[in-house]
């Protein structure tokens, strides 16, 4: 057999197992989350750096299209006067796969010390960056090779957005969010060319 496809195959595997794990690492942090957005009276804004950042973006565009008000705010930004866009009545879901993202962790506490709570989803409970969140989500990848070298966030990266993806679904439901609102707001492409 091809080696390219066999290496390719068995990092899809690593991949596919890690995201159904996270499954049963649902827990009641998960509905606390989910009743915290639905009592939310501004947007729920996403934060992240590196590849976090890149699923903190993705997660606030599904939510905003599926419902619920967000936008993601770009780490370094925020840290440059972009926090100002951020309110008390705002929640705010931030990621970070180990915890140690130094301007994250700055800008968490910034934004808890302005009285905006924080969501933080992360493998590392006991980090300096969930030391400053008022709800702590833990969710780990498993296999840890699912990353590559346990260090590229392949795997993590997918991890968080299924993560996301579980809330956004929830939180349509909640909402009684229809297939013909998503079209609503999103009338371009092939969404837009849907009649539901």
């Amino acid at each position: 057999m091809n080696a390219f496809l066999d290496t390719a195959r068995a990092q899809v595997r690593k991949q596919a197992h890690a995201l159904a794990g996270v499954a049963d690492q649902l827990d009641d942090t998960f509905t606390e989350v989910v009743e915290r957005v639905l009592a939310t009276r501004g947007k729920v804004v996403t934060l992240g750096s590196g590849t976090s950042g890149v699923m903190a973006e993705r997660l606030a565009h599904l939510l905003a299209v599926c419902g619920t008000p967000a936008f993601s705010l770009p780490t370094l930004d925020a840290l440059h006067g972009g926090a100002g866009a951020v309110t008390a009545d705002d929640l705010v879901i931030a990621f970070s796969k180990g915890g140690r993202s130094a301007e994250l962790t700055e800008l968490a506490g910034l934004l808890r010390l302005r009285g905006v709570p924080v969501v933080a989803v992360t493998e590392a409970p006991d980090s300096p960056f969930a030391a400053t969140a008022d709800v702590v989500v833990t969710v780990r990848t498993d296999p840890t090779d699912a990353d590559l070298d346990g260090l590229v966030a392949t795997g993590s990266t997918l991890v968080a957005a299924v993560w996301g993806d579980a809330l956004t679904a929830v939180l349509k439901e909640a909402r009684g969010h229809t297939a013909a609102d998503v079209v609503a707001v999103h009338p371009a492409g092939i969404v837009g060319e849907a009649t539901p």
